[in-house]
């Protein structure tokens, strides 16, 4: 049985090793040694660096030869003698030191790359298309932030390309680019940072770009090492939103195309990120040859320490202006301001430097950050702080006809200096040609509609802002009338009104006095309908305003009627008046709007309301009164509790005809004042009283039975200990407790008592409230007389009725740490963490075969003491 055992754990070492992730990046890059020993060909010298975890410690992940297999650019097909077998050249650790940058808080301490080279040497053809050298390999390191999905399956693919002749007559003697060794740095989640993927060129002659680029998935599970890598094109990586292979940090961190430093604000997520860097190399202007590189960097929960600041700042709203640096330092630092204005310098603690500063007058100051931690760290910059404040960008739109333009206007004020930048957008969605950088440009638009038009206005003293207005494009000129329909009478004057940019004229010229203006008075005698006409440079538009005219005024205020007192009634005359005035007899009580013509109010008593109703000089009156009938009374009783499951007396009394109570499914009788209710939850109950005295609304009131949430309590499962092991218990469910028997406790009346037990023993715990609301619950005790232990069967059936699930029996044990199951291949085929889950003798739902299973158990006793047991157990069918 030791020697299954043996086997079954080798098994597993074996597996784990040969799919482990381990892989953090790679680079494999050419040195051109002249021509070969046969005709028309040449030498070069290959080399790949793999980037391995530094914890990789076994044969599966440390290979001491790899397999370089190579591809005619042309057919895609391998070279003869291809693959070419590369042995190991270099083991090197490259490490970040937490010591070598104390300004940095809580530095990693995790940041390694183990680097295995492996170089040979290979002779080619010289050929027009060139060469494809690839190296597969699986798996990359787990939990790969910016990959989907974060699975250790991620294979990797590291490939050289050799140019041919069809580029430049002699690209085949090309030595490509190597980056320098620039990897293990701190970068800190959210913070500023930069990394150096710099590479060297040893011709001396070619120019390289920088630009981020995809990786390459490669190898699988299934074949974690193969013998030979398949044929390009190679399948990127894939990425999980919103980082990509342009963007593998996020958007806010780019690459310098010239020097290859990246720089930016590092991601919030903590983690391990896949760069990729792509070097294009060119000769005499032709691209030879794209080399690259891709390494995993990790992003951690460090604060670096710097002085972060924009070139300058314009403050143009007042003179008390906010600094703080641009990114949150390590708790503890200091910062130092000097405002440029001859001011005493301020030092703040703040988290982000942040302090205010009143400059006393304009000007373009230049402002200092020093920033101290410890006293041993220290960075400084400047910046410059344009204070103009009273700067207010503005815009007016004239003209609004299709057939001509439009004109824009800036009319920003500054109080310091004068606007001297525009940028405008029109807005036209038919061009992108809509735009100007004159102050007062004009537009003419090809379509109707609402137009955002934006301008952004800098002033000569660095102050920048941005507003926006809308442009109504019509076909027509927009007409504004003030009514459309009115009432006179036939002994008035009116005055119409109307606006809009153009020239108005008014018909019929009827009872009408100067018609050729946007406000002419009419006094018509019977209904009439005046329409204007509005030029606008050739754009026309016309509208109608009718007027109607009337003798008299019609008029009644409505019938009387009765309302409960305290109640609001909306009064609703019927008439053509268009102004009123409401008076009450007698006065006092509520009107929410004396002329108003459907005023609301709330008499205090039986009230006569006067109405006059006017149209114009023609007036009428007319009056109705409201009678008020107190509302019957409801008494429900005082609020109450009970506990869950209980039941409440309700008590109620009345002034009225009849009653009910609501809700009526949890009364005993709900046709009784006094009735009983035995509600699951707070319930409000309300009693509704009516009477027969002419108020149309019941009385209502309510009573509250506010019921306690049902008790659970739980004093922990049954469990097995050793004599002489205290056994902390772990009681919940209310706020108070009480263990019986109080036998062998240290207290009774606490949630969590110590019991020393030396036989078995059972107690019943008492959850409750101050209330006096209770649950039971009671906790079975087996002893042994052992030392503590873990036990496992030796056979267990998945189906039966009995022993049906492989489980631990932990005894004295007060944590199980896991509790693992093996199958012959060294498979892990089950883990868990509790007693009373186990094996039931599946993977995935699919039943496993009769056999022999190893397993592995750890545990912590009550004293702190790690137990760990390993066996087998057979599984029967």
């Amino acid at each position: 049985m030791r020697k299954a055992l043996a086997i079954a754990l080798l098994l597993i070492g074996s597996i784990q090793s040969l799919f482990a992730e381990h892989i953090k990046g790679g680079e494999m890059y050419y040195e051109y040694l002249g021509p070969g020993a046969a005709a028309n060909t040449s030498q070069y010298r290959v080399t790949l660096k793999l980037y391995i975890d530094c914890n990789a410690n076994s044969a599966g992940q440390l290979d001491t030869r790899i397999n370089l297999t190579v591809f005619d650019k042309n057919t895609l097909l391998q070279v003869p003698f291809s693959p070419f077998e590369a042995p190991t050249t270099g083991d090197q650790f490259l490490r970040f030191d937490p010591a070598s940058n104390p300004c940095i808080s809580n530095a990693p301490t995790d940041v390694c790359y183990r680097v295995r080279s492996f170089s040979t040497v290979i002779e080619l053809p010289i050929n027009s298309s060139g060469y494809t050298i690839a190296y597969q390999r699986c798996c990359r390191i787990d939990n790969i932030i910016n990959l989907t999905p974060r699975s250790n399956a991620v294979g990797a693919t590291y490939m050289a390309e050799i140019p041919g002749t069809n580029s430049l007559a002699e690209a085949y003697k090309n030595s490509s680019p190597r980056f320098l060794p620039n990897d293990a740095t701190a970068i800190c989640r959210g913070s500023n940072f930069t990394l150096s993927f710099a590479a060297t060129e040893p011709d001396g002659t070619d120019s390289i770009i920088y630009t981020f680029c995809s990786g390459f998935m490669g190898a699988s599970t299934d074949r974690p090492n193969p013998f030979s890598a398949t044929a390009p094109p190679y399948s990127s990586l894939n990425y999980q939103s919103p980082y990509g292979g342009n963007r593998p940090l996020g958007g806010q961190v780019t690459i310098d195309p010239k020097t290859g430093l990246i720089s930016g604000i590092a991601p919030f997520s903590i983690g391990q990120y896949v760069i990729t860097v792509c070097a294009y190399e060119y000769r005499q202007g032709v691209l030879i040859n794209i080399h690259r590189k891709d390494v995993h960097v990790k992003v951690s929960d460090c604060i670096p320490l710097q002085a972060l600041l924009k070139p300058n700042y314009s403050y143009c709203d007042d003179f008390l202006v906010t600094f703080r640096n641009e990114q949150v330092n390590p708790a503890g630092s200091v910062y130092t301001w000097d405002f440029g204005d001859g001011t005493p310098p301020v030092t703040t603690t703040d988290l982000e430097g942040r302090v205010q500063h009143q400059y006393a007058d304009t000007g373009t100051f230049t402002v200092k950050l020093k920033v101290v931690l410890a006293g041993q760290c220290e960075d400084e910059t400047v910046t410059l702080a344009k204070v103009y404040p009273g700067f207010y960008p503005a815009i007016k739109v004239q003209g609004t006809c299709v057939l001509l333009p439009l004109q824009f206007l800036d009319q920003t004020t500054s109080r310091y200096g004068a606007p001297a930048k525009w940028s405008w957008d029109f807005g036209d969605e038919t061009t992108n040609n809509d735009v100007s950088t004159q102050q007062n440009p004009s537009w003419k638009y090809s379509t109707t509609g609402l137009k955002t038009v934006t301008l952004t206005v800098e002033s000569d003293k660095g102050c920048v802002g941005t507003v926006t207005a809308t442009a109504d494009v019509r076909d027509k000129p927009p007409i504004h009338l003030a009514f459309k329909d009115t009432l006179i009478c036939s002994i008035d004057t009116l005055m119409l009104n109307a606006s809009g940019n153009g020239i108005f004229s008014w018909s019929p010229a009827y009872n009408i006095l100067d018609a050729n203006t946007p406000t002419p008075s009419v006094w018509p005698k019977t209904t009439t309908t005046y329409t204007v006409t509005l030029n606008e440079n050739g754009c026309v538009n016309t509208d109608n305003v009718r007027v109607r005219v009337v003798d008299f005024v019609t008029l009644d205020a409505g019938p009387d009627s009765t309302i409960c007192l305290t109640d609001t009634i909306q009064l609703a005359p019927q008439t053509d008046g268009l102004k009123f005035e409401w008076t009450a007899n007698p006065a006092g009580g509520y009107i929410n709007d004396a002329t108003a013509k459907q005023p609301l109010v709330k008499p205090d008593g039986t009230t006569t309301y006067h109405v006059v109703a006017h149209i114009g000089k023609c007036w009428e009156d007319d009056e109705l009164t409201i009678r008020t009938i107190p509302y019957p009374t409801a008494r429900a009783g005082a609020d109450t509790l009970i506990c869950y499951d209980d039941t409440a007396s309700l008590h109620g009394s009345m002034v009225g005809y009849r009653f009910l109570w609501t809700p009526v499914s949890t009364l005993s009788d709900p046709n009784n004042l006094n009735t009983l209710a035995w509600p699951r939850r707070t319930t409000p109950y309300v009693l509704t009283v009516y009477d027969t005295l002419g108020c149309p609304k019941p009385g209502r009131d309510t009573v509250i039975v506010n019921v306690k949430a049902q008790i659970f309590a739980f004093a922990g499962n049954d469990t097995s200990i050793v004599v002489g092991q205290p056994l902390l218990l772990h009681g919940r469910g209310s706020d108070f407790y009480e263990w019986m028997p109080p036998l062998h406790l240290n207290r009774n009346d606490i949630a969590n008592p110590v019991a020393m037990l030396d036989d078995n023993f059972s107690y019943e715990l008492r959850a409750y409230t101050a209330e006096g609301c209770f649950d039971l619950d009671t906790i079975n005790i087996k002893v042994f007389k052992t030392a503590p232990d873990i036990f496992v069967p030796n056979a267990f059936r998945p189906g039966g009725t009995r022993n049906n699930v492989l489980r631990p029996i932990p005894v004295g044990i007060a944590t199980l740490d896991y509790f693992c199951v093996f199958n012959r291949w060294g498979q892990m085929v089950y883990r868990g963490y509790s007693p009373e889950s186990g094996w039931d003798g599946t993977i995935g739902g699919k039943p496993q075969a009769t056999g022999t299973y190893v397993w592995m158990a750890k545990g912590t006793d009550y004293t702190g003491k790690v137990v760990m047991r390993k066996g087998t157990a057979i599984l029967i069918r």
